[in-house]
């Protein structure tokens, strides 16, 4: 009895034992799950905690840091400051496309409810702070330095975009074809399958242009191309000396824009929603719809409106569509409405032919003053300032023209090329002299010769094609780059929004935004990125550092490079960074010379981003 007494109190406790150690096992599997479905669904992996955090571990990048900070306080190297990561982790390779502000899976996580009718998913929508991508974002696998221009603009790298949907559903009007380990563009269109160049010239003779050049003497210089598709009308546009801002929206051609960026053709996403685009009133010569597959008649013709408030005195819509030509009842009865709504408008047809119409806007305001002032839609109210852009609302009226406009009947732009030094009648509007004028285009044209001195050791012919200037001012940076081979997407800051409309009228283009945000763009899309007192403007409205850098990396390419142009305490507070961003692939440094744009000590630091290898981007 003894003996049995005995194995029988030994057997109990391990049977506790043993069901304590499968709870255990249980609850550990359990954990593992989700930690493994919070890395997948979040925003990156990590690759240790000891990388992924700091001190306290509440930032899984910038964990310990004290952000908002002056850059003054941060002096200590980086193996004395707890505060500067030696590396960043690496987002989830599937997050290699990610536009943190234009993403359908944040507004679907945050419950957003937008108006699917009326496109509002695809306008802007950026994380709160808790939910910024605090990671570098990863290239695809296989990923290859892009192919340069201009060969980039017939062909790009499968492994760099390797999304070949649109090459099948569009394989019967040449957008794209796949070749191997290439994809190709023969230059087609859904309504220029033979190509856009022979499109561009027709187009041309239907407005009798001289030489059947599209730039109309340099008269049409901006274009912008709503619903592009892979933007080959813009491509073929650059031989006719007119640059066209290529627009599409994120939708179910989800990677046309990165198709036309990878071809290093001017381009950016947007959509004609609920918001204005970001860019001031009459700046374009010429808008360009080829069956874009836009309601125009939708809300009283807004999306017409935000076209015309985009236009010059006088500028043009060509709209390529079967409204246009087609006889068959629906057609009809859109063209027929269509044309009552831009009659209202005040907007001529200034030729018709096959499947094309284009109409022109008027030069001046007496058509508007002719109306009954019952006409729908109304004129805007003396006080809308139609070159606020910055998220505003769309507004069902028409823009009238300034009362120098109506009298001098245009904008007075001088023709491309002379409009790029020539100083713009807008001017006088920011308080800017033809004087002051042409002292910047001086001061930069001087600073981008130093810059490329700098750089000429490492630059290869063609190496950069796409360039972004983070803070245009009055564009002086992109125009002295005018003799390159490249374009400029000139951003302006919102609080100088107002000088976009210069860059416009020198015949350039760019758009407003806030760096306190995400970019609308597709990562790995510039080669370089010029920064002149950017981070200090940002550390004054208390947006960090860090986010900024993370949000270039994400944008510029492989092997790209960043001109940061700044007091010394920024270069000092940056330079840390370079290495853990995988900047050091060769850099520089200078103390420039004063001049008067600076405001006070500047230096320049120049960096180099490496190509990662396949290793650490497999992480």
């Amino acid at each position: 009895m003894y003996g049995m007494k005995h194995k029988s109190e030994l057997s109990f406790p391990n049977t506790h034992k043993l069901l304590k150690s499968v709870l255990i096992g249980l609850v550990v599997c359990l954990g593992l799950l989700c930690l493994y479905y919070g890395w997948s669904f979040g925003p990156g992996s990590r690759r240790s905690d000891e990388e992924a955090s700091g001190s306290d571990g509440s930032d899984p990048i910038f964990g310990g840091f004290v952000l908002h900070r002056d850059f003054d306080d941060l002096h200590e190297d980086q193996e004395h400051n707890s505060e500067v990561p030696k590396s960043l982790p690496v987002c989830d390779l599937q997050f290699s496309d990610l536009i943190p502000c234009i993403d359908r899976n944040l507004i679907y996580q945050l419950r957003l409810k937008p108006n699917l009718t009326l496109m509002e998913h695809y306008e802007r929508h950026c994380p709160p702070p808790e939910r910024r991508y605090n990671c570098l974002i990863p290239p695809p696998l296989g990923y290859k330095i892009p192919i340069r221009w201009p060969e980039s603009r017939d062909e790009v790298w499968k492994a760099n975009i390797p999304h070949t949907h649109l090459a099948q559903e569009k394989s019967d009007q040449n957008w794209m074809v796949v070749n191997g380990d290439k994809i190709n563009f023969p230059g087609g269109g859904t309504h220029f399958h033979d190509g856009a160049d022979k499109y561009i010239v027709a187009l041309s003779r239907m407005l009798k242009f001289p030489a059947d050049k599209f730039n109309n003497g340099g008269n049409i210089r901006n274009v912008l191309d709503v619903g592009c598709g892979v933007a080959s009308f813009g491509a073929y546009l650059l031989s006719h000396h007119v640059i066209a801002l290529s627009l599409a929206p994120n939708d179910v051609h989800e990677n046309q824009i990165q198709f036309a960026l990878e071809r290093g053709i001017p381009s950016t996403l947007g959509i004609l929603g609920t918001k204005r685009l970001t860019y001031p009133s009459r700046s374009f010569e010429l808008a360009h719809c080829s069956r874009c597959r836009i309601d125009w008649l939708q809300r009283d013709g807004i999306l017409l409106l935000e076209l015309d408030r985009l236009l010059r005195p006088g500028g043009y819509f060509v709209y390529t569509s079967p409204e246009a030509y087609a006889q068959d009842p629906e057609n009809r009865r859109i063209w027929n409405a269509m044309s009552d709504l831009l009659k209202r408008m005040c907007w001529k047809v200034a030729a018709k032919k096959e499947q094309s119409v284009v109409w022109a806007k008027p030069l001046t305001n007496s058509c508007y003053l002719k109306r009954d002032p019952q006409t729908q839609p109304p004129l805007c109210d003396s006080d809308d300032d139609p070159d606020a852009s910055w998220n505003v609302s769309m507004k069902a009226c028409i823009s009238r023209y300034s009362a120098k406009v109506h009298k001098e009947k245009g904008s007075r732009v001088a023709p491309w090329p002379q409009r790029l030094t020539t100083a713009p009648p807008r001017l006088e509007e920011i308080g800017v002299s033809p004087e002051e004028f042409q002292e910047d285009t001086g001061i930069w044209r001087f600073r981008v010769i130093e810059y490329w001195k700098q750089m000429k050791s490492v630059i290869q012919k063609n190496s950069i094609r796409n360039v972004m200037d983070m803070n245009s001012n009055l564009g002086g940076f992109a125009a002295a780059l005018n003799g390159k081979d490249v374009w400029v997407m000139n951003v302006a800051p919102v609080r100088v929004s107002s000088r976009l409309k210069i860059i416009y009228d020198r015949g350039l283009i760019g758009t407003v935004h806030d760096w306190c945000e995400a970019f609308s763009t597709y990562p790995r899309t510039y080669d370089l990125l010029h920064a002149w007192a950017v981070f200090s403007e940002i550390n004054e409205r208390g947006c960090g550092a860090e986010d900024l850098l993370i949000e270039m990396d994400r944008i510029l390419r492989p092997d790209g490079f960043v001109i940061i142009r700044d007091k010394p305490a920024v270069i000092n507070y940056i330079r840390k960074f370079l290495t853990a961003l995988k900047w050091d692939g060769w850099l520089s440094e200078v103390e420039p010379r004063v001049d008067a744009l600076s405001s006070s000590e500047e230096r320049v630091l120049i960096a180099r981003k490496k190509l990662w290898d396949e290793g650490l981007t497999a992480m």
